[in-house]
Order: structure tokens, then C-alpha cells, then sequence
């Protein structure tokens, strides 16, 4: 009985870590990666010749842009119009969308996209000067769950075609808003 004493300490910081690492926010065990965290051929929209279609769809917290397979695009409130400040561990979960961007058929975007040269060395896709990622938590076509998102160390907003932030709760996935954003 004498050396139950240390548990609750034990406990108390494991739990402080794990909060401040983000641990309640991890990527689906089903995410394909590369080896430079940018998404797998299998979960990129961009093509053989090495473009990437841009879409609108609508969705229960208003239209919102996305790939050409329907994930959710999120810009980072840190970036720059000329540079991409997710880096390291944040591409895992916020993979670039890579590729010259074109606007799907009945889209008129096409004034509003441009590229960068990522933190990754890719040509990466803008929008009204955003550099554009999706959101690795997005399981599935139409969920916007990273929306409103203060981790790795920014905020992370849908991308709308007017540029307007979306809102900041989260719809279809891991509530987790607001917060320091201990990040990945």
C-alpha cells in the first residue's frame, strides 16, 4: 500500500501528454501515405499529366470546394500566397493538393487558381491565394470535419468559392474545435 502513492501522479501526466499532442485526433488507420506525407495515387486527385480538378459541392454547412473524388479542400490560416507553413508531421494529416489546378466542368474558378511550390517540393494548388490541402480525418466524399480546426498551430477552414470562412463547427466527424491546438 505504501507505494500506491505514485499512480495518481503516474496517471495525471500521462493524460496531460497525450492532451497536448493531440492525441484525441489521430488519422484513420485506412490514410495512404507516401513517404513525404503527401497523399498515395490512390487518394490524390491529381492525374497522369498532372493536374488536379477543383469542384463545388454542397453540403449541410453551405458549398464548399473539393477534389474531383469529393474531399473536402481546407486552407491554413498561417500560410502565405506564396508559402505553405504545414510542414513535417502536419502534412500527414493535411495532405497538399498537388497538381495544376483546373475547374470542373460548369465550375468558374478558373480565375482564382494558381500554384505554389510546397514545403514538400510539389506544385501545390491555390485558391484566392490559399494554398489547399485536404483533411486526412474526411473519411469519406462530403464530410468537412477538419473544418474550424485550430491544430498544428493554425486554424484550418473549408474552402468556400467565395473565399469566406465556412464556419467553425465541424460536421461529420471529430467535433474538435477551438482549443490551443497542440497540433501534429
Amino acid at each position: 500500500m505504501r507505494n500506491r502513492w505514485w499512480a495518481a501522479p503516474v496517471l495525471a501526466g500521462g493524460v496531460a501528454l497525450l492532451a497536448a499532442c493531440g492525441g484525441s485526433s489521430t488519422p484513420p488507420a485506412s490514410s495512404t501515405h507516401t513517404a513525404t506525407g503527401a497523399p498515395a495515387a490512390n487518394s490524390s486527385s491529381s492525374s497522369s499529366s498532372g493536374t488536379v480538378t477543383i469542384m463545388e459541392r454542397s453540403t449541410s454547412k453551405g458549398t464548399v470546394l473539393t477534389t474531383a473524388q469529393g474531399r473536402t479542400i481546407y486552407w491554413f490560416a498561417i500560410d502565405t500566397p506564396t508559402k505553405s507553413n504545414c510542414t513535417g508531421s502536419c502534412l500527414s494529416y493535411w495532405p497538399p493538393v498537388v497538381g495544376m489546378p483546373v475547374a470542373g466542368s460548369g465550375v468558374s474558378l478558373s480565375g482564382h487558381l494558381g500554384t505554389i511550390t510546397g514545403a514538400n517540393g510539389q506544385v501545390q494548388a491555390t485558391y484566392d491565394g490559399h494554398p489547399l490541402y485536404t483533411y486526412m480525418g474526411d473519411t469519406a466524399a462530403g464530410q468537412i470535419s477538419g473544418n474550424g480546426l485550430n491544430l498544428s498551430g493554425g486554424l484550418w477552414w473549408a474552402m468556400t468559392p467565395t473565399g469566406a470562412k465556412l464556419g467553425s463547427s465541424s460536421s461529420g466527424g471529430s467535433g474538435g474545435s477551438g482549443g490551443s491546438g497542440g497540433g501534429y
